[in-house]
């Protein structure tokens, strides 16, 4: 795929979404943290529903300190590997709390030391609660960068590697939400609904899926 049709992709996602962001709710670098923590392997949807009662009870390190193992289960049991997470959940607010004041560092080095936080997940912070051009690569933008011809990788950092030499500057910032959510809603994994995508003339996938009724 040449620079003038990657180009021609982010405009028109951007002319369809000009402010996106994550569908994980939180209110502040803290909240979102656990949040992406938690959402491995699940739905932003069910750690939205279970974080709607946490959040209120404990949204600091100091408090989920308090809560426990036992007690942030309880809020988390409907979310998968909730006891993993639960532990790591805790000693990752013993550590904030120990080496960073309670507060969550806008550094990969620093993110990716604590338990329980990848590559992912730390991209993920720096890119929404701090506003740093990094693309965190999941399922979803692996799919649509590959399927495409956007950003072709063998895997998830090779496709990090080529998004980040190929998308334009001044669309770095925002990739990451446009691609997650195109691959969410459209460019969806068993049937990519071509039929109402709007960069599907500017895709390199075929053959291209028909409509449901033909």
């Amino acid at each position: 795929m040449n620079a003038s049709k990657r180009r021609a992709i982010y405009e028109t996602l951007q002319s369809l979404n000009p402010h996106p962001t994550t569908e994980l709710e939180y209110s502040t670098p803290f909240e979102l943290l656990i949040a992406v923590m938690l959402s491995a392997q699940a739905t932003d949807v069910s750690v939205n529903k279970a974080m709607r009662k946490m959040f209120p009870v404990a949204n600091t390190p100091r408090q989920i300190v308090a809560l426990g193992e036992e007690g942030v289960t309880e809020y988390i049991k409907t979310i998968g590997l909730y006891r993993t997470k639960a532990k790591n959940v805790v000693a990752t607010c013993r550590i904030l709390l120990d080496r960073y004041d309670g507060e969550v560092p806008a550094d990969r080095e620093a993110l990716e030391g604590l338990p329980g936080v990848g590559r992912k997940t730390a991209n993920v912070v720096l890119n929404t609660a701090f506003g740093q051009p990094t693309i965190a690569v999941d399922t979803h933008i692996f799919r649509v960068a590959n399927r495409t011809g956007l950003a072709p990788g063998k895997d998830v950092r090779a496709v990090e590697a080529a998004l980040e030499k190929f998308t334009p500057k001044e669309f770095l910032q925002d990739a990451h939400h446009w691609l997650i959510l195109h691959g969410r809603y459209v460019c969806k994994a068993r049937r990519p609904e071509c039929w109402h995508c709007a960069i599907e003339p500017l895709c390199e996938f075929r053959p291209k899926t028909p409509p449901p009724n033909e």
